[in-house]
């Protein structure tokens, strides 16, 4: 039995914790089933403002749902929230969430500015509450057993890692806000940390300096689409990252027409773009994003088990004596012997998203330091606000 398998098994012989779910959107509609499928979790109650997605979730679900936080945050059988509402509301809500004594799990990106971090931080300590960020896919548990590869040294250091992503991301419906950089639109602080945290995570040396260059293709979605960055770490090591969310060329074409989380998939090059073509304004094409990526919406994430693991484009971690790559169901490990697979063994619920859950609850329950922390997620942040910096004026930043 694994190590995760046994910690699994442990959860459902203590208290379970109980979770709140602020926002009913795409993540947070998602964290809902993910939340009840949970060995140590269980739904307690959700806030959501739109009244359409509330009344779906209330024909669906005994647990309580109210128009905003506060009611949640003052309901005594809520110890930890799950905050799934757009980027400018997560330290307000963090901070509200942590002054009532409920442990906080925040999507990405953490906040939007480094001061807003720090008061994140800074109420969870005051506070004496568990601060955990994610999901990026840096939970997967693919790239944990990187990770534990990495750690073990059979291949010496990790010194590089190279990864890629090409995907329809920027014409996906939007809200307004999502297309505005300043207010986190953009791929710089939605996409780009997912590849930022997993090579941050596989390395855990501080990043020292980034050089970046973004692009703005298409005047209709004026924020960064697409971004090629060189980071260098304190310990010498480097990554190059490069997005695209463009829709043209898919980089699951590379993964065996496997998507992002977990599912087979068939080629729609284009298809997103064209979709978008046929909305007739900013207020549709936000009506339609909440109708069908909310919760109950037709275009809502599944929630079951995948039957692969998930992934975020293409990454190859090189150590300094092998090249480790995920697979669709683990790792390949290319080194001087040959290529061989590590198998990630299948532990039900949605990978990723319920390891953010089993770091809360081995924090919460079982006394772990979280990886995921506040500090750690402030890093990428940090590293999202440089490579802003660095495009925009063309030279290298050191954080």
């Amino acid at each position: 039995m694994s190590t995760r398998s046994i910690e699994r098994e442990a959860m459902g012989r203590t208290p379970a914790l109980r979770v709140g779910v602020a926002g009913l959107g795409l993540a947070g509609a998602l964290m809902v089933s993910v939340i009840e499928d949970h060995a140590g979790c269980t739904l307690a109650a959700v806030a959501e403002p739109h009244a359409h997605l509330r009344a779906r979730f209330e024909a669906d679900r005994r647990a309580p749902a109210y128009a905003d936080l506060q009611g949640v945050v003052e309901r005594d059988d809520v110890d930890a929230i799950y905050i799934a509402t757009p980027h400018q509301f997560h330290r307000e809500h963090a901070e509200l969430a942590a002054r009532h004594g409920k442990h906080v799990i925040v999507e990405k990106p953490m906040a939007l500015s480094l001061a807003d971090c720090d008061a994140m931080i800074e109420a969870a300590a005051r506070y004496g509450v568990t601060l955990i960020v994610g999901h990026t896919h840096s939970f997967d548990p693919a790239v944990r057993t990187m990770r534990e590869i990495i750690e073990s040294g059979a291949y010496g250091r990790l010194r590089m890692a190279t990864g890629w992503n090409y995907t329809d991301f920027l014409y996906r419906p939007r809200r307004p806000e999502e297309l505005d950089t300043a207010k986190g639109g953009g791929i710089l602080f939605n996409q780009l940390p997912h590849q930022v945290d997993t090579v941050r995570y596989l390395n855990r040396s501080p990043l020292r300096s980034v050089r970046a260059a973004t692009g703005m293709f298409d005047p209709a979605r004026p924020t960064e689409g697409s971004c090629a960055v060189f980071l260098d770490f304190e310990d010498g090591a480097c990554a190059s990252l490069v997005y695209s969310g463009y829709d043209r060329f898919d980089t699951d074409e590379w993964h065996g027409w496997i998507g992002e989380g977990g599912f087979r998939k068939s080629a729609a090059h284009g298809a997103t773009r064209r979709a978008w073509d046929r909305f007739a304004n900013a207020e549709e094409e936000a009506a339609a994003r909440s109708e069908r990526y909310g919760y109950g919406g037709t275009l809502a994430p599944a929630a079951q088990t995948p039957p692969h693991q998930p992934h975020f484009g293409v990454m190859v971690a090189s150590c300094e004596q092998a090249d480790l790559r995920q697979s669709a169901n683990g790792v390949w490990v290319y080194s001087r012997e040959g290529v061989h697979e590590i198998a990630v063994p299948d532990q039900g619920g949605r990978p990723g998203r319920s390891d953010v859950l089993d770091e809360l609850w081995l924090a919460v329950r079982g006394g772990v330091a979280p990886v995921h922390d506040g500090h750690f997620a402030r890093g990428t942040v940090a590293a999202s606000l440089a490579i802003l910096r660095s495009a925009r004026e063309r030279r290298e930043i050191l954080l």
